[in-house]
């Protein structure tokens, strides 16, 4: 008898558990809260739980929602899924639009400061003969700022560079030879033999090396840092089909209208719908990697070898050193321009004014003192810049294949197996498929037509590697758009003379004949050594004997 009560009691108490507990699934007072939080009508949601056989995606069982709740909260559910991912491509856009603003202002500054430098030195180096000189030197810089901004398609580096040498070696042999009077043709001629004399030294050769290396990767640098916030913006946008918007729906809302509005979707079942409606952004990370090492490897080329900072700081003392070097070799270099070009006429103004001002470049190099130079350029070095860039490279990595994992995390998911699973709270059975379009054909949770790629990240996938083709071509020193831009052409630059008395101009007065300029700015490894050498005997014979060969290959013909 005593047990009879006590099993009468526990079943009484079941029964009121269960039937209070069915009196709390049938109130939607939590359901009318949480939707009207979403900015919904409250009278939408009925009072008690309802019959779910006209729902389109939800069970159809018990349910507190109505076809119009449905469908409100699936337009809900199309914002909420692409709400963490435009968030997290946010931050990665702003943080290299910011990286990018910071390396150009960096690099635009450096030139500035530079020319200012430059301008400085030369008005109390060389006083009034540069003034007069001055504007050979602003369009110098005018033209490396060009190319900074346009590329080759405005401005060929080596030919502005050879321009440059050409057009200070015409100012300067007229200045040290301020005796006699030059005719414009007379000058050519002077020009055509210019690496012959090299009046400069090495300097030109040196500094074209180091300014074409590091302007290529310095432009090509900060292009590839430009490109990430296009490439991010442009693919960042989940994909609203249907089916996508109808898993959304499901894994968040459908909850609610069990009257279960704190149940958070399993962790697996999150992953499964996010990697099929980010099915397409994934296949970009393959070619996303690529082109962040080849950004790694070109930051670290800027810190070592292709530094910008090191060539353009000192550029002034570089220039300064090639015009004292044409001072000192002025009467080698005259003599031998009077014999292969023939001998001057003297100037006549100049036989009645015999000063000693009047003759030669007066100026002596003076270098400023460290503490007189001009301020690093933004208030930091590259070095630093740099280092805080690969820091954010390193951590841009891989981030299209792990978004999924990214956005299912925190707040929006439940660990273990109190968790929504798509029909119920339980265990999420369904094996979590892989990344990729491809990989979509055996998502549980999504349908996904493998059959149509996106075409903008298609689209994005090519820009990438084109990208990454000429970060790694500016990596050894090449222009990539360069040789583009020149393909197809047909034309040669040359050494600057297509008229044919430049093949048969008194080469015999000279060491050898004017080689061509290459087409494609590519620039090797300096393998001479850094002091300015003098052209040795042994040299000197291989020079003659390719005169020679020169000459004879016609009859050999």
């Amino acid at each position: 008898m005593k047990m009879f009560v006590v099993f009468t009691v526990c079943m009484s108490l079941v029964v009121l558990a269960s039937a209070q507990a069915d009196q709390k699934a049938k109130n939607c007072n939590e359901v009318r809260t949480a939707y009207s939080s979403k900015g919904f009508n409250v009278n939408d949601v009925p009072n008690k739980g309802v019959h779910g056989n006209h729902l389109k995606v939800c069970p159809q069982g018990f349910s507190c929602c109505t076809l119009e709740m449905e469908e409100k909260l699936s337009q809900q559910s199309r914002t909420d899924l692409k709400a963490p991912v435009h968030q997290l491509s946010s931050n990665l856009q702003n943080t290299f639009t910011q990286r990018t603003r910071h390396f150009d202002q960096f690099f635009r500054e450096l030139l500035s400061n530079a020319e200012k430098s430059l301008n400085d030195m030369f008005v109390r180096t060389y006083g009034l003969m540069y003034v007069k000189n001055a504007e050979l030197f602003k369009h110098f810089f005018s033209e490396l700022r060009r190319y900074y901004s346009h590329g080759s398609n405005a401005v060929n580096l080596d030919d502005m560079l050879a321009d440059f040498w050409t057009d200070l070696l015409e100012r300067m042999f007229r200045l040290v030879n301020v005796q006699h009077e030059f005719s414009d043709s007379y000058m050519e001629c002077v020009s055509r033999h210019m690496e012959q004399l090299k009046p400069f030294g090495d300097v030109p050769r040196k500094l074209r090396l180091q300014l074409t290396r590091s302007f290529i990767a310095v432009r090509t640098f900060t292009h590839g840092l430009a490109l990430m916030p296009e490439v991010v913006g442009k693919v960042s946008t989940v994909s609203s089909s249907p089916s996508c918007v109808r898993a959304a729906m499901k894994m968040l809302y459908c909850p609610y209208c069990s009257g279960q509005v704190a149940l958070k979707p399993c962790k697996n079942y999150c992953l499964n719908v996010m990697r099929g409606c980010l099915a397409n952004q994934a296949d970009l990370d393959t070619e996303w990697n690529n082109f962040l090492d080849a950004m790694l490897g070109l930051a670290e080329r800027l810190e070592g070898p292709f530094n910008f900072e090191s060539v353009m700081d000192p550029i002034d003392v570089k220039i300064s050193d090639a015009i004292m070097n044409m001072q000192e070799n002025s009467i080698q270099v005259s003599m031998k321009v009077f014999q292969g070009c023939g001998q001057p006429k003297l100037n006549e103004a100049f036989r009645t004014r015999r000063s000693p001002k009047d003759s030669g470049f007066p100026g002596r190099f003076r270098p400023y003192s460290p503490d007189a130079r001009p301020t690093t350029a933004a208030g930091t070095s590259l070095d630093r810049l740099l280092t805080d860039v690969k820091k954010k490279l390193k951590h841009a990595k891989k981030f299209w294949s792990t978004l999924p994992d990214t956005v299912c995390v925190g707040e929006r998911i439940a660990i273990g197996n109190e968790c929504w699973n798509g029909t119920a709270k339980s265990r999420y059975e369904s094996v979590v498929i892989g990344n990729g379009l491809a990989n979509q054909v055996s998502n549980p949770d999504v349908e996904v037509d493998i059959t149509k790629p996106d075409m903008v990240i298609r689209r994005q996938i090519a820009v990438l590697k084109e990208m990454t083709s000429r970060l790694k071509a500016a990596y050894i020193g090449t222009d990539i758009s360069f040789v583009n831009e020149d393909a197809g052409s047909g034309e040669e630059s040359g050494s600057g003379c297509d008229s044919p008395p430049c093949d048969s101009d008194g080469d015999i007065y000279f060491s050898t004949p004017a080689p061509a300029k290459p087409r494609v700015i590519k620039i090797q490894a300096d393998k001479q050594p850094s002091s300015g050498t003098r052209l040795a005997p042994f040299s000197l014979a291989l020079a003659v004997t390719a005169l020679l060969l020169a000459l004879l290959t016609p009859h050999m013909r």
